[in-house]
């Protein structure tokens, strides 16, 4: 029996021509912390082709999710050969096209990336092998881009060479966007300095090495080790010495080494209405949806090219209309007394994925009056598990002081009524650990610590003792540590046995940061609970911090479910 030939139309993004088996999924897959940079197994648990491996496959997902670094990822899988042979979306995916651009751009290597049509996307996944051919058509992809004296100057080489290539990736990925021209941003922020392997490294020094200088004020995100400790802490000289390295290509091209992935705690945050260029997912939707600033949810690599120039795509969130919400979630009547701490980011992950890639307004949230540390649990949470950059809340985020505020003259929108038992799913695929398993490791910190968050685990920790097999680790931005010693915290946190990193997150540590010997781990971060058991192999339990602590001081988590979620 001949099987049926289908044929399918879309539009291309990058060109080139493939074959192969297809690897398919209707849910979309964060590359970072969903794909092993090495192997190229999908090693996301939660997620269907978990276990499966992209080299030598056609992919085709609707788009990325998560995390900035997924650009990161498949620049090392497709620099390493084992990538797949070609992407195929159902939507426009800035972040794994631009992994694409530049390895086409800096390293003259390539795959084909497709969008076809919704229907046309959920009609392949039944497909067993496809072929994929693209046209030839011209960078600008039917859009016209008007330059300013200033891009024609850095698109000419007149600025240098990295700054030269800079432009042309920016100029690829804002006519891929739509954008009619460019336009100048205030700050930057850079995840592309986490260390996905050699080819993130080799493409920093060929920046710096061309002469690379950023043009604007500019942060770095977390980086792959403790600088100051990493050789203290055990971490392979190989591995250090190369994160190091990177970190170092970046600041030599005059990035700040703040090497935090929470620069809104930062005093050179932006203000509502600024126009900066921020990556690291957790980031870009606090200063979207909390700092009212405004921001694409820009790709690793693409971060320092905007960097390099000063010079971003108008596009996306840019533009006022469109930072409106798609889709309103009503929330049951709530108390204070109600909700511990692990309510926000339980809400943030449920409604990330409920959301996907539209813009959700929460309605009832303000009665409880979230915190700043709050909010970012619940950031954290959202942008794990959705593709849209931003979120508001009625009453409470800065565009959103009345539901037509954050709607604006859509009149009327999808509308989701939460009834807090649909919370129990969440939990329970958050804390993958059996019940009754011993926990060895307690990691805070992800996104990095607040200030305000130092002191109210030192004032859950003071007059308690910390059981001697459970070893607990927080990890902040530089900032916070200072500010946190200046106030007696440090010493405080560390007479209870805490361990304090900077510079590194939770995403990025590994053994033996992590005992060897740890095998299960509890945490207070949604963010962490999702990507933690693929990234480290451990299993996770999840809770409030004050549940943390008394894991740490117990040795074991009862798994108790909170209240709010049956009340």
């Amino acid at each position: 029996m001949t099987q049926e030939k289908l044929i399918y139309h879309g539009t291309s993004y990058v060109q080139g021509s493939a074959s192969g088996p297809l690897v398919a999924s209707n849910l979309e897959l964060s590359f970072w912390g969903g794909v092993d940079p090495q192997t190229s197994e999908v090693i996301d648990h939660h997620h269907p082709l978990s276990g499966k491996h992209l080299k030598g496959s056609i992919l085709a997902i609707p788009g990325g999710r998560g995390s900035c670094s997924g650009s990161g990822v498949l620049l090392e899988l497709l620099l390493s050969g084992k990538g797949p042979k070609a992407l195929i979306f159902s939507r426009r995916e800035d972040i794994l096209t631009l992994g694409v651009v530049v390895a086409e751009e800096i390293f003259r290597k390539s795959i084909p990336v497709v969008v076809l049509e919704a229907q046309d996307f959920e009609e392949l996944l039944d497909a067993n092998y496809v072929i994929v051919t693209t046209k030839v058509l011209d960078t600008a992809l039917g859009y016209s881009i008007e330059l300013s004296d200033k891009d024609h100057a850095f698109l000419n080489g007149l600025h240098g060479q990295a700054a030269q290539a800079a432009m042309r990736i920016i100029l690829r990925m804002a006519a891929m966007e739509g954008a009619c021209e460019l336009i100048d941003v205030t700050q930057v922020h850079i995840d592309g300095c986490v260390y996905t392997g050699p080819g993130s490294l080799s493409f920093a020094e060929r920046l710096r090495d061309w002469g690379g200088k950023v043009s604007v004020p500019t942060t770095l995100n977390s980086i792959s080790v403790d600088q100051r400790r990493w050789r203290a802490q055990g971490v392979a000289s190989t591995f250090g010495e190369a994160a190091e390295k990177l970190a170092t290509a970046y600041t030599d091209m005059g990035a700040l080494p703040t090497f935090t992935c929470a620069p809104y705690l930062l005093s050179s945050a932006p203000k509502k209405g600024d126009q900066v260029a921020w990556a690291e997912s957790n980031a870009v939707v606090y200063a979207n949806s909390v700092l009212g600033a405004k921001t694409m949810k820009y790709p690793d690599f693409l971060d320092i090219c905007i960097a390099l120039t000063g010079r971003a795509p108008q596009g996306g969130l840019h533009i006022e209309s469109n930072r409106r919400a798609s889709l309103c979630v009503e929330l049951p009547a709530l108390r204070d007394a109600d909700v511990d701490d692990s309510f926000y980011p339980l809400l943030g992950y449920y409604v990330g994925g409920i959301a996907g890639n539209r813009i959700p307004v929460i309605v009832g949230l303000d009665v409880l009056h979230p915190l700043t540390d709050d909010l970012k649990a619940f950031g954290a949470a959202f942008a794990t598990m959705a593709s849209a950059p931003m979120f508001h809340i009625v009453g409470v985020t800065p565009e959103a002081a009345t539901l037509e505020d954050a709607i604006g003259e859509r009149g009327s929108l999808e509308s989701i009524r939460l009834d807090l038992r649909q919370l129990e799913s969440v939990w329970k695929t958050l804390n993958s650990a059996q019940n009754g398993s011993p926990v060895d490791l307690v990691s805070l910190g992800n996104p990095h610590f607040s200030f305000t968050e130092m002191r109210k685990l030192a004032d859950i920790c003071r007059g308690r003792k910390k059981h001697d097999g459970v070893a607990v680790m927080v990890t902040c931005g530089r900032a916070t540590y200072g500010l946190a010693s200046q106030a007696g915290l440090v010493e405080e946190l560390h007479q209870f046995g805490v361990q304090i990193i900077t510079d590194t997150c939770w995403c990025m540590i590994g053994e033996p940061v992590i005992p060897m010997a740890a095998i299960t781990i509890m945490t207070n971060s949604a963010k962490y609970a999702h990507y933690g058991p693929g990234l480290t192999g451990k299993r996770f339990y999840f809770g409030s911090l004050e549940s943390c602590v008394a894991a740490a001081c117990d040795g074991y988590y009862g798994k108790t479910m909170p209240g709010f979620i049956h009340r």
